[in-house]
């Protein structure tokens, strides 16, 4: 089965771009989200990891 796709990708011309490009774009969102991480507010982090626990705001409606 392998061989079969390994063989089916090499007939493709220009093929060699989109292991590149699937790099490029992992990598700029693991950077994004490390940057994005380290660049919050603990008091908004603390706000959202609070947030299933608070009453006040939570509808008593359930559809």
């Amino acid at each position: 089965m392998l061989n079969f796709v390994k063989g089916y990708m090499e007939t493709i011309s220009g093929v060699e771009i989109y292991p590149i490009i699937s790099l490029i774009i992992f990598f700029t969102f693991f950077v994004l989200l490390l940057w994005w991480v380290l660049s919050t507010k603990k008091e908004y982090i603390n706000t959202l990891s609070n947030l299933p626990l608070d009453n006040n705001n939570q509808n008593d409606t359930l559809l």
